[in-house]
């Protein structure tokens, strides 16, 4: 049975209700001082609240699926995804603090490459969010001194850290070894959270009298990068990445800014904005608006445009399985749409892992540098 089948569930919460039932009826007989008692009662106790933190926690998973599987909850599942294409045919940044990746060599930025904490302001949306930059080792390789690199922001999801991306997601490792495989080009990474007005949620959207978080991204953060590093400004430059709410501004930015990024990868992202009590109000009564942040009704409007998507599931275990099958539907050339599914994984570090490497490589091959 699997681990988000309703037949566990209500094996588990059978089984809590039989323990509670089992420690009230036997409790009389165990109430002797005897060491069989003694352990007669602990083993109740103990078999009763396992059961019923197996229940809460099988419910939980199943409402939000962390885990899609009982490999993916151990850990087990390792195979990596394969990506399926689907197309027909003033410098605004204050470096903070520098840091060694975590690979082979980085005592040396020109072997290992580095990464830099960074703040970078807003100039249109008057926004401050700091940031994490990793330059891969040829950014210091005296061959590639005039050269410039592409780019992607890569996101996490809401409301995670940046240290997500660098040490549960492994952004900066991963890419250092695709490049050494000779799978990848070397990119620069802009690492971030998708919260730039904490607490709140924004789901990347401008919001009216409130924080201006698409102008944020898909003009402040570029502009800013590109006049500090060597990253061309033109589309093909340019890709954005996230997971979960970063996958979902991911794919809604590259949609709606193709004069921006030529590419956007959502890994278990959703396709319309959230709207709840960590977002607020969003869109203060403007249907269109709330039209426009969903991206499947905006694939039906939007003109056409060369962009390049790539969106991620699992067959079992992940909530976004039915929007991901809409959303590939509904891209039209000459946009292309390319895709991971895995046969299971859920709402977690371990799944991603298992999407990134592929997901970079289709990144690169999707950007240039000049």
């Amino acid at each position: 049975m699997g681990l988000t089948s309703n037949k566990v569930l209500a094996l588990a919460i059978v089984l809590a209700v039989v323990f509670f039932v089992a420690t009230v009826w036997l409790w009389p007989r165990l109430s002797r001082r005897s060491w069989r008692a003694v352990l007669g009662r602990v083993g109740l106790l103990l078999a009763t609240q396992l059961a019923l933190f197996a229940s809460v926690g099988l419910a939980a998973n199943k409402s939000f699926l962390f885990y899609g599987s009982w490999a993916d909850l151990f850990g087990q599942e390792q195979e990596l995804g394969v990506v399926v294409d689907h197309s027909a045919g003033a410098k605004d940044i204050k470096v903070v603090a520098t840091q060694k990746p975590d690979v082979p060599g980085a005592g040396r930025p020109s072997v290992g490459g580095q990464i830099q904490k960074v703040v970078i302001a807003g100039e249109k949306s008057k926004i401050d969010s700091p940031a994490y930059v990793y330059l891969p080792p040829e950014y210091f390789q005296p061959r590639y001194a005039k050269s410039t690199f592409p780019a992607s922001i890569v996101l996490t999801g809401y409301p995670g850290t940046a240290e997500n991306l660098l040490k549960g997601l492994k952004y900066p490792k991963t890419a250092h070894q695709q490049v050494q495989a000779g799978k990848m080009r070397p990119m620069i990474l802009v690492m971030m959270r998708p919260t730039v007005a904490p607490p709140r949620d924004t789901e990347c959207v401008d919001i009216p009298g409130g924080p201006q978080t698409e102008t944020f991204f898909a003009k402040d953060l570029p502009k800013a990068v590109s006049e500090t590093y060597r990253v061309g400004k033109k589309p093909q430059n340019w890709g954005f990445i996230g997971n979960s709410t970063g996958g979902y501004c991911a794919l809604k930015i590259a949609m709606h800014h193709p004069e921006q990024f030529s590419a956007g990868a959502g890994l278990s992202a959703y396709y319309k904005a959230a709207e709840d009590v960590t977002t607020g109000d969003l869109f203060h009564g403007n249907q269109k608006e709330r039209d426009r942040a969903n991206l499947l009704r905006s694939l039906d409007k939007l003109p056409p445009s060369k962009s390049s998507f790539l969106v991620t599931t699992s067959k079992q275990g992940e909530g976004n399985l039915k929007g991901t099958l809409a959303f590939i539907s509904k891209v039209k050339a000459p946009a292309r749409v390319s895709s991971i599914t895995l046969d299971s994984g859920g709402h977690n570090f371990n799944t991603w892992n298992r999407e990134i490497p592929p997901m970079l490589a289709w990144m690169s091959s999707r950007l240039s540098a000049s």
